[in-house]
């Protein structure tokens, strides 16, 4: 979950709703459905507690990705995840919002199943963001956790969303916020006005002390604890039924619809201990036990944590609070040091984040969707938007790609701006939608697009299609041990990736000159063209390499 400013309503209530009036507005949208379509308005009865193309050279082998009912120890390290807002992808109904039926219409854009062709994306995992009822746009102020918002389907499109993954040998995951709800969730409506059970459910009327910002008031003498802000007020995790319940949603989605996991939301809020808002005992303890659960539901089911801190406070959740986490400091490290056009900066926090994780056991990734765009971070250049995406896919952790990310697609916040619809062409619904779509696209759709791209073999697109093929066809880019190296240039990154007798070596030059001297293994070229290893090292330039012997 972004910080506070990250997240903006597409529903806001009035100026006097901030100044305190929040409970009579809370109560009229439970009542009226406010900000929601009649058929889809907020039932006010309080829910029941629950406990139950052309690329670049690629030398090529055997495609080896495990199938989803396969589930070893460890199967998510075998995969490359896709990040997407539903609401962005495709619309398949004209009214301008993307939905799962256009989801599902562009499944082969990602993986058409066929291991033996390439001009599909080529990934094996789809991150959903949320697509449960919620009052904003972005879905992460819940209303309903067992329905499907009506604007992006209904239940049966889900589930025929899982079957047809599944088909094509994709695993599912999807968000899940447990940290707190939409302040016009039933739930909050109940405890406010006292009644039971639901007066315990978020937490009320505590000391602000050093954080007051975290705590709004409702007008009548009482505050509650919101940490985003105050249309998401938080849950309070220290309540048995609260756990009770969410440990049902959490089974809900894993046996109604056999999806294979869950991100999980701002995990480091979970349990506040007086001022410590964040990765406190507690949140670990409860997140374990949330783990466990979901483990006993159905073993091998992914837990992604998102723990927007430093490596070191990402690390301690894993592994037995969840399977993996996001590591902030690695992404932002990879991009600065290409902008930088220096190696040796990322080589530390690299060797950083293998010592601080178990082998592999965290999410790679280059940004999200809290976060301005890879393209303009690296000022629009395309061939450093390839040097990020080869460092990404080589990496020994779990790579997530953001949508669009391989078309290059362009945004800076405010945040609509970096969920912008997804660009299939340059005709004026882009492929899109045949209506207006809820966003405007991005500029620069006339090349950053998917047809365009398609046809270009030196596109972006097709940089990173061969290279999740290449990662998916050699399992020492997928679990093989990492040894960092340093080749006596600070413009270089290289490091080796050794699998059994499969040992190759990702060499990159990250700098704006050729660089003449360096010591590195000798091989031969996989990946890459236009440089034999003992040859200059082009600049701004990736290369992987069979390594002799």
């Amino acid at each position: 979950m972004a910080p506070p400013q990250r997240l903006q309503r597409s529903c806001p209530f009035p100026d006097a709703v901030r100044r305190g009036l929040l409970i009579g507005i809370v109560v009229a949208t439970l009542a009226t459905g406010a900000c929601v379509p009649a058929e889809d308005a907020v039932d006010s009865t309080a829910a029941p507690i629950t406990t139950t193309s052309a690329a670049p050279t690629v030398t090529s082998t055997t495609l080896v990705v495990a199938p989803v009912d396969d589930r070893g120890e460890t199967w998510w390290n075998d995969r490359v995840f896709y990040e997407i807002f539903v609401r962005s992808f495709q619309d398949s109904n004209g009214d301008g919002i993307g939905d799962l039926e256009g989801l599902i219409s562009r499944l082969d854009y990602l993986n058409d199943g066929d291991p033996t062709t390439t001009g599909d994306l080529g990934v094996t995992g789809i991150w959903l963001m949320p697509i449960m009822k919620a009052e904003s746009y972005h879905g992460y102020d819940v209303v309903d956790y067992r329905r499907v918002d009506r604007l992006l389907g209904d239940e049966e499109t889900f589930r025929r969303f899982v079957d047809e993954a599944h088909a094509r040998g994709i695993a599912v995951i999807i968000d899940l916020v447990l940290n707190h709800t939409s302040r016009a969730h039933p739930w909050f409506a109940q405890s406010f006005l006292g009644n039971e059970p639901y007066d315990d459910w978020y937490i009320w009327d505590a000391d602000p002390g050093a954080n007051p910002d975290a705590w709004h008031e409702t007008g009548n003498g009482s505050s509650y604890l919101g940490i985003f802000w105050e249309g998401m007020p938080d849950l309070n995790l220290t309540n048995d039924e609260v756990t009770a319940e969410l440990e049902s949603i959490g089974r809900f989605w894993i046996e109604e619809f056999g999806i294979d996991g869950y991100r999980l939301d701002a995990i480091k809020h979970f349990v506040e201990e007086g001022d410590q808002l964040e990765n406190t005992v507690a949140s670990h303890e409860w997140m374990r036990d949330y783990n466990a659960f979901l483990e006993e539901v159905r073993p091998g089911t992914l837990t992604v944590g998102e723990v927007f801190s430093g490596t070191s406070a990402s690390a301690s959740w894993v592994p037995d609070d969840v399977d993996i986490t996001f590591d902030f400091g690695l992404a932002g490290a990879i991009l600065d040091e290409i902008k930088r056009g220096k190696g040796d900066l990322l080589r530390r926090f690299q060797q950083t984040t293998l010592d601080a994780y178990p082998p592999g056991q965290y999410g790679a990734f280059l940004t999200n969707h809290d976060q301005n765009r890879v393209m303009d971070v690296l000022f629009g250049r395309v061939d450093r938007a390839k040097l990020a995406a080869t460092v990404l896919l080589t990496n020994p952790g779990v790579p997530f790609i953001y949508y669009g990310e391989e078309i290059g697609l362009a945004g800076s916040k405010p945040d609509e701006d970096i969920r912008t619809p997804m660009p299939w062409s340059d005709d004026p619904g882009g492929g899109f939608t045949t209506g207006e779509p809820w966003w405007p696209f991005a500029e620069g759709r006339e090349s950053a697009n998917v047809a365009v791209q398609d046809a270009d073999p030196d596109s972006l697109l097709n940089h990173y299609r061969a290279l999740i093929h290449f990662r998916n066809d050699h399992g020492a880019l997928r679990t093989g041990d990492v040894t960092l190296l340093d080749p006596g240039d600070r413009s270089l990154y290289a490091f080796t990736r050794t699998d059994g007798a499969e040992s190759l070596l990702v060499v990159l030059n990250f700098g704006r000159e050729p660089v003449l001297e360096y010591e590195l293994p000798s091989g031969t070229v996989v990946f890459g063209e236009g440089w034999r290893p003992g040859e200059p090292i082009p600049p701004l330039s990736g290369f992987i390499v069979q390594i002799d012997g």
